[in-house]
């Protein structure tokens, strides 16, 4: 957490300033002492070729559901506290749309609504919200059609409604950035999907123009021929088709729900520094910039994005590519946005690289990280990954790293105000546990932050390992039974909003147990 949000707008309160400078102090050693209170820690759960979810096209309904609510309490129990879910693969939806047609992915055919119906998207909110994490809608703009001379796409995919708008690239089909109509028409997806559900963020991973084939020149000479006259070089006007996206985009959320973040994971590599003085001591094959045609950099600068999370799948130490040198990098160049650093959990153990069969590769990310206030969490790639707890890492994060719950880090630029404490704490002892009730919070997505600490004197609220519990702001009640009995505890709660900004605490209550 970066001392300037703290400071962003004169409303915030002391105990942030008190926090931020216990947490300054311990920089280095997230892992001992207090651990971070404030941490984004999020996981990628791709769908496209059911990677991660659903394990396999046209699986049963029930299965879907079951696998799906095994993947959130396996993260929520390691210390998750955000799914990152691919619901727009390619063109398709894993939602009720009147716009694009259901997924392959997710029926076995598409075009074919599940049977018996269900909207997954809903489900997976709820399912993700009611353990505690956000969701955050993952999407693809641009890719159309994987795997183009064997897919069977719908009557009603938008590439056979507009063909103009689509080429042949590889073997897959994509939009052309450069049609206006294309863009529109990936807004109001977008929009579609922001005004009809309870979403937390709308996420893009690195896809915008494709990666580049040898030998093959993406086909855009016709649109850039109609729109392009303007640029002196495709390439500056492939980039500024991509801006242009990027901005109206978050103009919709915006517009939509104010609340909704948006966020991009591109290439680790924005330029080379033999490119551009500003770019990173690399020397990466492809880059954002040149090969991608997209300039996160600007991006941050204007603030269209609330969120960056570089996909840094590289080991320490690697020469082209090197991890501490590109976290160093992307530290000093988020524009004050938050910072995430995209980590590469599939290769732990499997990787032909030697670094990657070291138990301490991965755990030696975070403490990297860990040197940096500018880093404000993590998304590992992917979710099966972590399910497999290669070379225990997942064990590291539960006992170690994700030890104490955290929340992620509240977006001042969104809402900088805290709620009230209105709430008045009462706390019984019974055979059970104690008893902990408070009147129901009913603000949308808030939720309770209930704190125990041994003794009659109450502790500090800033330290996470005195949370024994959050939540939903429904919730009226908590029965603490993880006691011993004839011990005398001390309870405070605090309202937090669906940003996370936290209320001051409840007048503590002392109570005995009598528990047996």
């Amino acid at each position: 957490m970066r001392l300037w949000k703290l400071l962003y707008d004169g409303n915030i309160k002391m105990k942030y300033l008190l926090y931020i400078v216990s947490i300054l102090m311990v920089s280095g050693c997230r892992t001992a002492a207090i651990p971070s209170k404030y941490e984004f820690r999020g996981v990628w759960v791709a769908s496209v070729k059911n990677i991660d979810w659903p394990s396999r096209s046209g699986l049963d309904v029930d299965k879907q559901k079951d696998e799906f609510r095994k993947i959130t309490a396996y993260h929520a129990d390691a210390g998750m506290n955000a799914l990152v879910v691919q619901v727009r693969p390619a063109t398709d939806a894993f939602y009720s749309s009147e716009i694009e047609p259901w997924s392959q992915w997710l029926t076995g055919k598409q075009g074919v609504a599940p049977d018996p119906f269900y909207d997954p998207l809903n489900f997976l909110i709820e399912e993700t919200h009611n353990r505690g994490m956000e969701f955050h809608a993952w999407l693809n703009p641009y890719r159309a059609v994987v795997d183009y001379d064997s897919a069977e796409v719908a009557l009603n995919h938008i590439s056979r409604i507009q063909p103009s708008w689509f080429v042949r690239y590889g073997t897959n089909l994509y939009f052309d950035p450069g049609v206006p109509e294309a863009r529109e028409y990936l807004v109001n997806v977008v929009r579609d999907m922001v005004s009809r559900y309870d979403l937390d963020a709308i996420h893009f991973d690195d896809y915008f123009y494709p990666y580049k084939i040898a030998g093959e020149e993406f086909p855009d000479s016709v649109s850039f021929f109609l729109y392009g006259r303007d640029f002196q070089t495709r390439d500056d006007w492939r980039r500024d088709n991509v801006n242009q996206l990027i901005k109206e985009l978050h103009l919709a959320i915006k517009q939509e729900k104010d609340w909704v973040k948006f966020g991009i994971s591109p290439f680790g590599v924005w330029r080379n520094i033999a490119d551009d003085e500003k770019g990173s001591n690399t020397r990466a094959g492809q880059t954002n910039y040149d090969y991608l045609y997209a300039d996160i950099l600007f991006w941050l600068k204007n603030e269209w994005i609330d969120y960056v999370v570089p996909q840094i799948y590289w080991h320490i130490g690697f020469e082209l590519a090197e991890y501490t040198t590109l976290v160093d990098w992307w530290s000093k160049n988020s524009f004050g946005r938050q910072l995430y650093i995209g980590q590469a959990s599939y290769r732990i153990g499997g990787d032909r690289a030697k670094e990657w069969k070291n138990p301490s590769e991965m755990p030696n990310h975070l403490r990297v990280n860990s040197k940096y206030p500018e880093v404000d969490g993590n998304i590992f790639y992917n979710t099966n990954s972590i399910l497999e707890n290669r070379l225990g890492f997942s064990d590291s994060l539960r006992n170690d790293f994700y030890r104490a719950p955290a929340f992620t880090p509240p977006m001042l630029w969104i809402d900088s105000v805290a709620p009230e404490m209105k709430e008045i704490l009462s706390v019984k002892p019974l055979a059970r546990g104690n008893h902990i009730t408070w009147g129901p919070i009913l603000e949308k997505g808030a939720k309770v932050v209930i704190y125990r600490f041994k003794g009659k004197k109450e502790g500090s609220i800033d330290n996470p390992e005195n949370i024994i519990s959050v939540v939903n702001g429904v919730q009226d009640f908590y029965t603490d039974s993880n006691i011993n009995s004839g011990k005398y505890y001390t309870y405070v709660i605090t309202v937090m909003d669906r940003h996370n900004n936290e209320s001051i605490a409840s007048k503590p209550v002392v109570i005995r147990s009598s528990k047996k």
